[in-house]
């Protein structure tokens, strides 16, 4: 099991600060909309540069039309990011069309499918979807596996169905992880790091309860001693 850990802080150097204490550790850093929108391909190129070793989950969840979607892989697999995800539901010949461009390079980032986001719960995703959480989660979690993608985002608790819907290799990154059970605030499926072990997940990603602890490094020490 991976530790990602979210940078989510406001501004820009709250991030870089983040990193800077935590560079003599061998972590993945999770970047999303926010970030990367206000900072761009530099900051990704400023995070490297901290520790080369330092891994980047660019978390932009492509969704739109097969070519636009292949397109912009094709963009972030230049950036020299290590993984970035795409939205299961935008169906196989999107899913596939991503896969076809990105392995257009020698060493391609992972590709995660977004199965459920953690912000919703079965009542809201039915209404959306049509079906229960994990019925679909599963589902989406398949067509992304015979897609050839390299694994899922899905909340902790459907982690291990995935897999034994899949194969165990089948990556799994569940995102909103609580370790020590802090509050969820806007997580509505979360969980601890016993449930994360437990539910066989590859990569948990924690934001909140690092980044706004007073010693995030301690934090960061307790959670790699656990998993």
């Amino acid at each position: 099991m991976k530790l990602c850990i979210a940078l989510d802080h406001i501004e820009k150097d709250e991030n870089i600060k983040l990193c800077k204490s935590l560079k003599d550790y061998d972590l993945w850093f999770k970047v999303g909309f926010r970030s990367f929108i206000r900072d761009g391909k530099d900051f990704l190129k400023e995070i490297k540069s901290i520790n080369p070793n330092f891994k980047i989950f660019l978390d932009l969840k492509l969704y739109d039309i097969p070519n636009t979607m292949a397109d912009a892989a094709f963009e972030i697999a230049k950036l020299g990011v290590d993984m970035f995800n795409v939205h299961a539901s935008s169906g196989r010949e999107a899913m596939r069309a991503v896969m076809n461009r990105v392995g257009e390079f020698e060493n391609p980032p992972l590709v995660l499918a977004v199965t459920a986001l953690t912000s919703f719960d079965n009542e809201t995703f039915k209404k959306i979807y049509g079906e229960d959480i994990e019925k679909k989660a599963i589902e989406f979690a398949k067509e992304a596996f015979l897609c050839n993608l390299d694994g899922v985002v899905c909340s902790v608790f459907e982690s291990k169905k995935i897999k034994e819907n899949t194969k165990e290799s089948f990556l799994t990154l569940t995102p909103g992880i609580r370790p020590f059970k802090e509050e969820s605030e806007d997580q509505k499926r979360v969980g601890d790091l016993k449930v994360a072990k437990e539910q066989k997940s590859d990569f948990i990603v924690v934001g909140r309860p690092i980044y706004k602890a007073q010693d995030p490094k301690e934090i960061v020490e307790r959670i790699l001693r656990e998993i």
